[in-house]
């Protein structure tokens, strides 16, 4: 089960959010709006992704990664170790 689980609406209710950001960007740009007003927005559209992101990444590892090592054994918990870090890393980049 996921580790958003508990909190799946409120989860969706932020990408709704995030949703109508990338929406009024559509419409700035289709009204020539300030190039600056736009980057501006892109930033507070990305920021509230990457808090997504890291709640998402929070929940995974109090839950996925948590279980894989007291019940998993080793090779899961080193698994579920390799994709959470993949996964930072991932989002370090982006």
């Amino acid at each position: 089960m996921p580790g958003y689980t508990g909190n799946k609406d409120a989860v969706q209710g932020r990408l709704r959010r995030i949703e109508g950001q990338v929406r009024g960007l559509q419409r700035m740009v289709d009204e020539d709006a300030y190039c600056i007003d736009v980057l501006t927005q892109i930033s507070a559209a990305t920021k509230a992704l990457q808090a997504v992101a890291l709640e998402l990444l929070d929940g995974h590892l109090s839950t996925c990664v948590a279980d894989a090592i007291s019940h998993g054994g080793p090779e899961a918990a080193h698994d579920k170790i390799a994709e959470a870090s993949a996964a930072v890393a991932r989002l370090v980049r982006s």
